[in-house]
């Protein structure tokens, strides 16, 4: 066998890998869906340093970040475009999109993944979030002057993606 088999070998293993953990995420996410709590379940991302819930029937996929298309004369929050297994989807940088003042984001780290928006909310649009953190069952939280802390003490800020769909500014995206 010669390195290049042994590389190609390798790398099928890893996307093996990555298939049977993304399978084994989303049949945990549909279980959570279906089960009679669903609100109570949410996927914990970090995105700009900050750890946001998502809720699950709101959250699509998660992906390993695709080469992004850049589109002129859009806000800098709106990263561009990606291909998501056909499908064109814009890509917003959350954090700048709440802080416009921030300096641009440095080049998004190895772990960044794009979590899309639901097709029920028919909006075809992904976050870019800096790191996905897993499910999250909200009883197991207490909430202390309008903040959720998990048992850690650390914080955790509820995500709207309908509620995000939803805002003026959000669906400008042209400068």
């Amino acid at each position: 066998m010669d390195a290049s088999d042994a590389g190609g070998q390798k790398g099928a293993a890893r996307r093996a890998r990555l298939r049977q953990y993304q399978e084994q995420l989303l049949e945990r996410m549909q279980a959570a869906r279906t089960s009679s709590g669903a609100r109570a379940h949410q996927l914990g991302v970090e995105i700009g340093g900050v750890r946001y819930l998502l809720d699950l029937v709101e959250a699509g996929e998660i992906v390993p970040l695709p080469p992004l298309a850049a589109v002129p004369l859009t806000q800098p929050w709106y990263l561009g475009l990606a291909n998501v297994r056909g499908s064109l989807l814009g890509v917003v940088d959350l954090a700048r999109y709440l802080d416009p003042d921030a300096l641009p984001a440095a080049a998004p780290a190895a772990g960044a993944r794009l979590v899309t928006f639901a097709p029920g909310l028919a909006f075809p649009c992904a976050l870019l979030v800096g790191r996905v953190v897993g499910l999250r069952h909200a009883a197991d939280m207490t909430s202390e002057g309008g903040r959720l802390l998990d048992a850690d003490g650390r914080e955790w800020t509820p995500l709207s993606l309908a509620g995000l769909a939803r805002e003026e500014r959000f669906l400008q995206v042209a400068r």
